[in-house]
């Protein structure tokens, strides 16, 4: 039986090629610049997937929180980094933790790291968050005082380990061009290697930088004097990674793939069962307007076209997709038939499923797992 009438509801499809292709690309790159490579894992969320990164020399990962990062280690990943700020309710989860493997953790305040070095009961590396310019959270970059403050404080106790400068340069994901996702990039490592260079003079020794963000270490030639990069998006690229110009279509690995459930000719829109709970409500922003991912058709295979033209992911509701297409392109469709939505951010779309399927029809369980796929 074919995969697609294998469906019945959305489903997240993955073509694994492709995602390979994106880590080899990537693991080679961070090799020929000498730079460590410790991917994001909240993309793909998976254990199965991550044995695709470990057959690329990765033994080093990234995660975005406690639980995932219990979830990896159970599945014998050993140097993991949490990168988000600690969750001091989770102390007792981050001791256990902390006692089976190498973990990173954030800090970015006396107050959390206060909280670590009076119940942890082994040794953490501790990474000080720095905003280099995307202004979530952090220490500005621009405030070395402050910084120094805080690495003289983690310094202080043997079970806070000063590893060095951790940022995420998220702005880049709002450049105009490939051009100026670099400049960004470049900017955040700047002001990174003038924060390391400054407390080098204050006796803290030559601390790593570690950086992260798809658009940057994609694009880039030049990662600078960096001593790890933690992109994660780019194992299946998304919607907004396609609109910078960040990849082609070609580098894009998944795919929801949605029924349609109604047609509106008369109004350009077509209907599909596929909405906020599926996809999330980031958007990809063109022309001063939002949409939520771009459509593409589905062969019964699993395997999808470019993106449709003038055809976006229009309006979402907790289970409708409003789908924005030409009306000639609709006179084709029919009720009961599949279409195909490259999400506008794939990782959140990734949470909301809780799995996804090969093209060979494999389920795939994350550490989020919803309903089944």
């Amino acid at each position: 039986m074919a995969l697609l009438d294998e469906l019945q509801r959305p489903t997240l499809l993955v073509n694994t090629e492709i995602a390979r292709k994106n880590i080899a690309f990537m693991a080679e790159k961070a090799r020929q610049k000498g730079v460590r490579f410790r991917p994001h894992f909240k993309t793909h969320q998976s254990a199965a997937a991550g044995e695709w990164f470990r057959e690329e020399g990765v033994t080093a990962i990234t995660v975005s929180s406690v639980d995932m990062a219990v979830y990896f280690a159970d599945h014998c990943w050993d140097d993991i980094t949490i990168a988000f700020p600690i969750n001091v309710r989770q102390l007792r989860t981050v001791n256990a933790l902390a006692k089976r493997i190498r973990l990173g953790l954030l800090g970015e305040s006396m107050e959390s790291i206060q909280h670590l070095q009076g119940q942890l009961e082994a040794v953490v590396d501790v990474w000080i968050k720095i905003d280099s310019g995307s202004g979530r959270t952090g220490l500005a970059w621009d405030q070395p005082t402050e910084v120094a403050r805080l690495a003289h404080f983690v310094n202080s106790s043997p079970i806070t380990r000063l590893r060095g400068l951790l940022t995420h340069a998220g702005n880049t994901y709002s450049a105009a061009s490939r051009e100026e996702v670099c400049q960004r990039y470049q900017s955040s490592v700047t002001r990174m290697a003038n924060l390391q260079s400054d407390l080098w003079a204050g006796g803290y020794g030559l601390l790593e930088l570690s950086v992260g963000d798809t658009p940057g270490c994609t694009v880039c030639s030049d990662f600078g004097k960096v001593d790890e990069i933690r992109p994660g998006n780019f194992v299946f690229y998304d919607g907004q990674m396609l609109r910078l110009g960040v990849c082609s279509p070609q580098q894009v690995a998944a795919v929801l793939a949605v029924p349609v459930v109604a047609l509106h000719p008369e109004r350009s829109e077509v209907v599909v069962y596929g909405g906020a709970v599926h996809l999330s409500k980031d958007v990809i922003v063109e022309n001063g307007r939002p949409h939520y991912g771009y459509i593409v058709r589905l062969e019964v295979n699993g395997e999808w076209s470019e993106p449709l033209p003038e055809s976006r992911m229009a309006r979402l509701s907790q289970e409708h997709g409003i789908i924005a297409m030409p009306a000639d392109a609709i006179s084709g469709l029919h009720v009961g038939d599949w279409l195909g939505v490259l999400p506008a951010h794939i990782c959140l779309t990734v949470a909301a499923m809780g799995g996804y399927r090969t093209l060979d029809g494999s389920l795939i369980k994350t550490c989020t797992p919803a309903e089944p796929v």
